[in-house]
């Protein structure tokens, strides 16, 4: 303790600015456990922005595109500023260290974690049109816990409470079985409220009691594009949860998914998750080396330095991906070129900010993640609490949904609530590279 605050007293002398910087890379569980959080805040939120520009009629290749720009940026920031703040020891190395050593099978792992998170994350793009912002969200976060969680935890040599921690996973896997509920409930009451506009408008009556206002066309070519999804039409907003509404969303969006199986929605979501879960335990790998891949003397990575090979393959391989798509969009997106890429600034900065986000989110996740174990902080993964609000925000999700619709959503919620504070309590502390 008294190291620790002459640690600390001299930084003070040295920089203020850097002081409060390091307050949040300390190996600490009160350090690691203020990562998680902002991390938890930052990562539920960039997919909301990334929803709504898809809902808005912004191709996916394009926004995806601007999206991986300004992640490699977060991540270069950080390994410029965070990565060399203090002194280079061969115990905590700083970002520029690691460079010139001979530790490739490090890199390799810190790049394959890359690729997969690369991987999961555009299959979400994708996801979120079939199956909603906050189903995609639940099941990928689940199966990530679930899987990337064990895997740390014994990656980690168990630093962190077993019995803690499982239960922490226990209540995940109950929230990807209330959250697979939650989305068939409310098909079902989006069907419902489909039919019923459709028999009213066979018998004359337009939109009479489904959207109570005074809307006789669903022509929605007008619609501001503005509104978010509130869909003004001929001066009139069909509001959230109504038939019209749902109408609206589809004639808008960029990718058409009524009459379309969910079924392919909920492939490409698990598969989203199998690549999600491997990301974390592979950064692990290149940060601490539990394989023993690295020769003697030579240090681990740090954390920085993994975090910008991590991002640098991550975004090649979405640059590379996108590219691609604009030419030979999959799952029915329209075809785009590179030049109306460049041309289409409609949305760019919420895209943009979206990367930015997501960085610093993946950032923070892994220096909590080094400081007091990555299966601990794996409790990021519970962003549909925050994806959930502005799903019910931003896109109306839920609105005028049915009774038991609701309920099991607030269960839902509850178990990722409860997830987090059991996670973060079965926080360790590492011990320093040997």
């Amino acid at each position: 303790m008294d190291q620790d605050f002459w640690s600390i007293h001299k930084l003070i002398e040295f920089s203020p600015e850097r002081v409060f910087l390091k307050m949040y890379l300390v190996e600490s569980k009160a350090g690691a456990i203020a990562c998680m959080l902002f991390s938890l805040l930052l990562l539920g939120t960039w997919p909301a922005l990334l929803t709504l520009l898809e809902r808005r009629g912004r191709l996916p290749q394009h926004t995806y595109l601007d999206y991986t720009i300004t992640n490699l940026l977060a991540a270069t920031f950080i390994a410029f500023t965070a990565g060399e703040i203090g002194r280079s020891t061969m115990d905590k190395p700083n970002f520029f260290t690691p460079l010139s050593q001979e530790n490739w099978p490090s890199v390799l792992f810190a790049i394959a974690g890359g690729l997969v998170l690369s991987l999961g994350n555009l299959s979400t793009q994708y996801a979120w049109a079939y199956v909603g912002l906050s189903v995609t969200e639940v099941i990928t976060a689940s199966i990530t816990v679930v899987i990337g969680t064990t895997l740390n935890y014994y990656l980690d040599e168990k630093i962190n409470k077993a019995e803690i921690l499982f239960p922490g996973v226990g209540c995940f896997l109950i929230a990807v079985c209330l959250g697979s509920a939650v989305h068939a409930s409310n098909a079902a009451d989006n069907k419902a409220k489909l039919d019923y506009f459709e028999n009213d408008s066979k018998n004359g009556v337009g939109t009479k009691g489904v959207t109570d206002s005074k809307q006789t066309n669903t022509n929605t070519n007008t619609v501001d594009m503005n509104d978010l999804e509130n869909g003004a039409a001929f001066g009139e907003k069909a509001k959230a949860g109504t038939a019209l509404f749902l109408i609206e969303v589809e004639n808008k969006r960029a990718m058409k998914v009524f009459g379309k199986s969910t079924y392919i929605g909920l492939a490409i979501t698990f598969f989203a998750g199998a690549c999600l879960s491997l990301f974390s335990p592979a950064f692990n790998l290149a940060t601490n080396d539990q394989w023993h891949v690295l020769n003697d003397g030579v240090p681990h990575l740090s954390v920085y330095t993994a975090f910008f090979y991590f991002s640098v393959s991550s975004s090649l391989i979405a640059t590379i991906l996108n590219f691609t798509f604009l030419y030979r969009p999959v799952l029915n997106a329209p075809k785009s070129t590179l030049k109306s890429y460049v041309n289409d600034w409609d949305g760019r900065g919420w895209a943009l900010l979206a990367g930015l986000l997501s960085g610093f989110g993946n950032g923070l996740q892994f220096m909590g993640g080094q400081a007091a174990g990555y299966a601990a902080a794996d409790a990021v993964q519970a962003l549909p609490l925050v994806s959930t609000f502005w799903g019910v925000i931003l896109f109306g999700e839920y609105r005028r949904s049915s009774g038991r619709t609701y309920t099991l959503l607030a269960g839902m919620l509850l178990m990722f609530i409860a997830a987090v504070a059991i996670l973060m309590a079965s926080a360790g502390h590492r011990k320093l590279n040997r």
